[in-house]
């Protein structure tokens, strides 16, 4: 119980930083906001894990793979606070939850996993509910659009990484150098975009750095209690608080399309995880 109350508090704090991002949106560019939202987040993890997890920070046995699943993330973050800098998060999110389905139709090729006829089925309708939040052909299908599928495909191809590293490094390891991986390389390339933030600004975005610090804080606690696949379907809490938080600052609210859209990836979603759970206790 333990474990889902921390899972869920985490899941309730993380949306506040995707709320400060829109807000932030229409006075600095999304890309300074990705970078901020890394730079104030490595700047509040770190000490925290060098003071309680400093045992656990071992080398990675797979630099590579963890650089590139660090430059994935940063992909995924990039276009989700470009899509939610137009779009309302809860249309965004909605279709980032594609991720689960990716990483499903990827694992055969990266992982090696037998997928069978049923998660096919999952991830295909699941798409089409994917189809249903956009409709193209009835509205206009515009870039940030896009990149909230964008976001949910860069991030399924992070979670095949991130399966891939399972085996080797911790997942307190694993979350350090992405965030890590994610700072230095938007620090090259935020000069190009820079706009001087006012103190104010500067206020929120470090803010930014601290709800993500604690979301992911929360998420790691609720780890040393239940197994990861266990929690999986809690993730797609996030999106209750979403909304509320979308509503209440921007009067932003899911239409009905956007909803059936919701229902049908999550039904796909979770399908999916129970499916995989059943054959890892079959094997």
């Amino acid at each position: 119980m333990k474990a889902i109350i921390l899972n869920l508090s985490a899941w309730a704090v993380l949306p506040f930083m995707d709320t400060i991002a829109k807000y932030l949106s229409s006075e600095l560019s999304f890309f300074q906001i990705t970078w901020a939202r890394y730079f104030f987040t490595v700047f509040f993890t770190l000490p925290f894990m060098f003071f309680f997890f400093r045992k656990n920070l071992t080398w990675s046995e797979n630099p590579k793979l963890q650089i590139l699943r660090g430059l994935t993330l940063l992909v995924a973050n990039i276009c989700f606070f470009y899509s939610i800098s137009i779009i309302s998060m809860a249309k965004a999110l909605t279709l980032a939850f594609v991720a689960p389905l990716i990483t499903t139709a990827l694992s055969p090729i990266f992982l090696g996993e037998k997928v069978g006829i049923r998660r096919w089925t999952a991830v295909l309708i699941g798409f089409v509910g994917s189809l249903v939040v956009i409709r193209p052909g009835f509205l206009e299908f515009n870039l940030a659009t896009i990149a909230a599928l964008g976001t949910g495909c860069f991030y399924g191809i992070y979670l095949v990484i991130t399966r891939k590293l399972h085996s080797t490094d911790s997942p307190l390891l694993t979350l350090l150098i992405t965030g890590v991986v994610g700072a230095v390389i938007a620090s090259f390339l935020v000069p190009f975009v820079w706009i001087n933030p006012t103190p104010v600004q500067w206020s929120w975005l470090a803010l930014m750095g601290i709800f993500a610090c604690l979301g992911h804080i929360l998420l790691i606690y609720s780890l040393k209690y239940a197994d990861a696949s266990k929690l999986a379907p809690f993730g797609y809490f996030e999106i209750v608080s979403n909304i509320i938080l979308g509503y209440y600052f921007f009067s932003d609210f899911p239409d009905n399309y956007t909803f059936l859209g919701l229902f049908i990836i999550i039904l796909s979603g979770v399908y999916i995880y129970y499916r995989e759970l059943l054959l890892r206790e079959n094997f």
